[in-house]
């Protein structure tokens, strides 16, 4: 009684009223090859910049007063970008071998006296020996451990570091027998800002992470 009619060769498909030209897929390639290779070649090209320009401004900073005899640019005619770096870590290493000596400690101390009664000079000395001894101070102690805990409030739970035990009058005046541990807490996406905690041992959860991948997750906002 009805009847299906086939499609026949008089009658094809309709086909899409509004194709997609060819030079957009084009573009489309090629917007997505040039961002591959910008993720390639932008972190390279980046770390290249930096250490040249850095290398650059300690080489303005620190040729000037090396004494003319010692420049080897005068010898060979050619300004060697890097020079001022070496005679820095030359002069670095000698002050600190003297620095470990008799003489030298001596000397520390009595220049320190000499800085501690100037009122402006001391408050500047003083923070930037506190900053120096923090960054580059030899210590057994780091940060070693991932670990969760509870912050800002219980139920939710964000990344820190384990930097060491709780000492002298903290240890003293917390209450419990649990034993406490020194945590940072890191901010995103700078995790050089935080905050200082002090955590009973048994509320942390220990992850297996590695400091590195801890950082990364705290830089990336969790999108790595």
């Amino acid at each position: 009684m009805f009847e299906t009619k086939e499609p026949s060769a008089d009658h094809p498909e309709p086909q899409d009223p509004h194709p997609r030209p060819f030079w957009r897929g084009v573009l489309a390639r090629l917007r997505n090859n040039f961002l591959a290779g910008l993720v390639v070649i932008a972190p390279v090209g980046l770390t290249v910049w930096l250490i040249w320009t850095v290398t650059g401004w300690i080489d303005g900073f620190v040729l000037p007063f090396v004494p003319q005899k010692f420049q080897p640019e005068q010898y060979i005619g050619i300004d060697i970008r890097g020079l001022g770096v070496i005679f820095f870590l030359i002069f670095t290493l000698v002050v600190g071998w003297m620095a470990k000596g008799m003489v030298g400690r001596s000397f520390i101390g009595w220049g320190e006296r000499v800085v501690g009664q100037m009122p402006v000079i001391r408050s500047v000395y003083n923070g930037l020996k506190q900053i120096a001894e923090t960054v580059f101070a030899q210590t057994e102690t780091s940060f070693d451990r991932v670990v969760l805990v509870q912050y800002p409030r219980p139920g939710i739970w964000a990344l820190a570091f384990v930097s060491t035990s709780a000492k002298g009058e903290i240890k003293r005046v917390i209450p419990g027998e649990d034993p406490l541990l020194s945590v940072f807490l890191p901010t995103t996406p700078n995790p050089t800002s935080g905050f200082l905690l002090f955590v009973p041992q048994s509320e942390v959860i220990e992850l297996e992470m590695s400091v590195e991948e801890a950082a990364k997750l705290v830089i990336s906002a969790g999108l790595v």
